[in-house]
C-alpha cells in the first residue's frame, strides 16, 4: 500500500505530523506533497525540521497568489506527481486550497481521497474555507470526522455512514506531540524572551488574521476599544502581516501600539506559540485551529467570530463566541480573569476531540479499507437499483444493522427526541424516528 499526503499550510503540516509518524511506525510506503503556498523557509523547510518530520518528497512551489491562480497551479502540479506515484489513497487535511485541489485532482484520477477533519461546517458560504471543505467531502471515499456532530453533517449530506469514521481530531495528537518538543527546546523567540512572559500576570494571547475580521475597520476598532478598557490584562499579539498592513491602512496601528498593556510581536514559530498558549490565562482568536489547541491545552478561548465550524468547543463550555463586540470581549475577559470558578469550568471542559489516539484510528481504518479492496475505484458494472426514501417511527426492538438486513434498506437520518444522532450499527431504533432508503 502507498499513501500520498498533501499539505500546504502550517496548520496542515502540524495536524498531519502524528499521522505521518503512525504511517512510518507501521512501515507503510508514503510520499508527502507540499503545495509550497507558504513559501518562505520559516514556514516550510525549517518548519518540517522543527517538528522532526521528513522533508516533503515534492514541493509544487505555488507561492502566494489569488485563489484561482493558486488552485490552478496546484491542480496541475499535484496531477503530475500523483500520476507518477499512483498511490492507493490520497490524504488531505482541513479546508485549504491544497485540500480543494488535492481532492479534485485525485477524484478525477480515480484515486481514493481520505479527508482528515471531514464534516466541519460553519454554514457560512462567504468563507472560502467552507467551500473547500464541502468540495473535498464530495470527492472523498473515506471521511475522518473529529466528532459525532461532524459525522452527522456528513450523513445529512447523503454520505454513506460506512464511509464515515469518528476518530477525534489530530490536533490533540499534535498538541501532545509538539508541546513536548517545544518544552524540550524552550522559548527561542527573542520577542517572547524580551517581554519575559514567565513573570507576567493575566496573559491573553491574541491572534487575528481572517478577512472578515481584519479587512473591516469597524470590527478592528471595536477590538482595540476593548483593549483600552482591559488595562489589567497583558495582551500578547504575534501580529499577522495582513493584519498589520490593514491596521496601518485604517490608521489604527499607532493607536494599538501605544497601549501599554498590548505587546505586539513579529510572527513567532509554532513551537514558541505552543509554549505561549500553555502559559496563557486565555486566548482571543479568530482562528479555527487555535480554538482546538486551546481546549486541548485547557486554556479558555474567546472567539472573535459570529459562527464557528468548531461548535463542540462552545457546547462543551471551553469556548465563547464574542464576535467583535467591545462589551462582550471586555465582560468575558474580566469574568475569566476575575472569577476563578468560571475560569476553572472553562479549563476543565471535556475535550470533544478525543484523547490523542486519532492518528492510530485513522491508519487502522485505512489498512482495513485496503485489505477489503475498497480503494479500487472503477465505473459500476451493476444495473442501477432504484429506491424510495421513506420516514418512519420504529416500534421494533431492532438495531440499525439488523433493520437494514431485514428490510433491504439503508438507514439515513435518525432522530431521538427531535435531536439528530449518528446511526451506529448497534444503535437500537426502538421508538426513534428515521429516514431510510428502501430498495426495490
Amino acid at each position: 500500500m502507498k499513501i500520498a499526503i498533501i499539505v500546504g499550510t502550517r496548520p496542515e503540516i502540524i495536524k498531519m505530523a502524528s499521522v505521518i509518524d503512525e504511517i512510518k511506525r507501521r512501515g507503510i510506503d508514503f510520499v508527502v506533497l507540499h503545495s509550497g503556498q507558504h513559501y518562505d523557509g520559516e514556514l516550510s523547510d525549517v518548519f518540517f525540521e522543527d517538528l522532526e518530520l521528513p522533508a516533503p518528497d515534492y514541493n509544487i512551489n505555488v507561492g502566494s497568489a489569488s485563489h484561482g491562480i493558486q488552485t490552478g497551479m496546484m491542480l496541475s502540479g499535484f496531477e503530475e506527481v500523483l500520476v507518477d506515484e499512483n498511490p492507493d489513497i490520497v490524504l488531505v487535511q482541513g479546508d485549504t486550497n491544497a485540500v480543494l485541489a488535492g481532492s479534485i485532482v485525485s477524484s478525477k484520477l480515480h484515486l481514493a481521497v481520505g479527508h482528515v477533519e471531514a464534516g466541519l461546517r460553519s454554514f457560512d458560504l462567504t468563507m472560502p474555507e467552507e467551500i473547500n471543505r464541502m468540495v473535498s467531502d464530495v470527492c472523498s471515499a473515506m471521511y475522518f470526522a473529529p466528532t459525532e456532530d461532524g459525522a452527522i453533517n456528513l450523513i445529512a449530506e447523503n454520505i454513506p455512514r460506512e464511509e464515515i469514521f469518528i476518530t477525534g481530531n489530530t490536533v490533540v495528537d499534535a498538541c501532545y506531540r509538539n508541546l513536548k518538543i517545544a518544552q524540550r527546546k524552550g522559548i527561542e523567540s527573542d520577542y517572547l524572551k524580551a517581554i519575559d512572559i514567565d513573570n507576567l500576570d493575566n496573559i491573553l494571547t491574541l491572534t487575528m488574521h481572517r478577512a472578515e475580521t481584519v479587512d473591516n475597520k469597524e470590527r478592528l476598532t471595536n477590538v482595540i476599544n476593548a483593549f483600552k478598557e482591559l488595562k489589567e490584562v497583558n495582551i500578547i499579539f504575534p501580529i499577522h502581516p495582513r493584519t498589520k498592513k490593514n491596521l496601518e491602512n485604517f490608521g489604527l496601528f499607532k493607536e494599538l501600539d501605544e497601549l501599554d498593556n498590548v505587546h505586539i510581536l513579529k510572527p513567532i514559530g509554532y513551537l514558541d506559540f505552543l509554549n505561549l498558549i500553555s502559559k496563557s490565562d486565555l486566548v482571543l482568536t479568530d482562528s479555527g485551529g487555535i480554538q482546538e489547541e486551546a481546549i486541548t491545552l485547557d486554556v479558555p478561548a474567546l472567539t472573535l467570530r459570529y459562527n464557528t465550524e468548531r461548535p463542540e468547543t462552545v457546547e462543551c463550555g471551553g469556548n465563547i463566541l464574542v464576535g467583535t463586540d467591545t462589551n462582550l470581549i471586555v465582560d468575558n475577559v474580566r469574568k475569566i480573569i476575575e472569577d476563578e470558578e468560571f475560569a476553572n469550568k472553562m479549563r476543565n471542559a471535556k475535550n470533544p476531540y478525543g484523547d490523542g489516539n486519532t492518528s492510530v484510528l485513522i491508519v487502522d481504518a485505512i489498512e482495513e479499507y485496503y485489505k477489503k479492496g475498497l480503494f479500487n475505484i472503477s465505473a459500476p458494472d451493476m444495473i442501477y437499483e432504484s429506491f424510495k426514501r421513506k420516514m418512519a417511527v420504529i416500534t421494533e426492538d431492532i438495531t440499525v444493522d439488523e433493520f437494514e438486513k431485514k428490510y433491504n434498506t439503508a438507514v439515513h437520518l435518525v432522530y431521538d427526541n427531535n435531536k439528530m444522532v449518528f446511526p451506529y450499527d448497534d444503535l437500537n431504533l426502538k421508538d426513534l424516528m428515521i429516514t431510510y432508503d428502501e430498495y426495490n
